[in-house]
């Protein structure tokens, strides 16, 4: 368990010690989740795990291509095992839970607002941002109920477009009239009824 952005960044480190020990080269890892809001100061609360929802390629022209972060690397299987075992963290605690929303889409321009940092050469991680964060915890808070995510969501203090934006994306990883309805019953609860009324 991380308490703050001190410890995870201090993890961090040590992975990307690790990783230039080794001469190591990984994809850049684009992280959301309750570390990312930790390191970024958007949110501080203990938080179990970082969580990567995609690989940064860099391409010959200059763009990026997000892909889905599985499998990882072995180097980088090997190194963060060590790094469990050094710190006493659980063997996953750098994991890929999240990747399954590349399939779906991210939201559009998301690698033009994160906030980029290094821990070492080997080791570059794209951290995202409040507006990001928003989008992929309504998701998470819809699906999963009243509960971190639901609280993560309240502490970032979404203003109503933001809330719209960020609805209208996790309806496009959902389709359902279902959906749609739980997406219009948690703003209600959140106290927007306004935005409801657009969706």
């Amino acid at each position: 368990m991380f308490q703050d952005k001190k410890e995870i960044e201090k993890i961090l480190s040590a992975l990307g010690e690790l990783l230039d020990s080794m001469n190591a080269t990984i994809p850049e890892l684009v992280v959301c989740g309750g570390s990312a809001l930790n390191v970024l100061g958007l949110v501080s609360r203990t938080t179990k795990d970082v969580d990567v929802v995609a690989f940064a390629e860099k391409l010959p022209n200059g763009n990026i291509n997000l892909v889905k972060a599985q499998p990882f690397p072995l180097i980088l299987e090997e190194t963060m095992k060590r790094v469990s075992r050094d710190f006493d963290l659980p063997e996953n605690w750098l994991n890929p839970g999240p990747t399954s929303a590349v399939d779906f889409g991210l939201p559009a321009g998301l690698m033009e607002r994160v906030e980029t940092k290094k821990f070492g050469a080997a080791l570059t991680i794209h951290f995202l941002s409040r507006f990001d964060q928003i989008c992929f915890k309504l998701y998470a808070a819809v699906d999963q109920g009243i509960g971190k995510h639901y609280n993560d969501l309240v502490a970032l203090n979404p203003n109503a477009n933001e809330l719209e934006k960020a609805a209208r994306w996790s309806m496009t990883h959902d389709v359902s009239e279902e959906f749609r309805q739980s997406v219009k019953d948690l703003l209600r609860h959140t106290g927007h009824e306004d935005v409801t009324e657009r969706l």
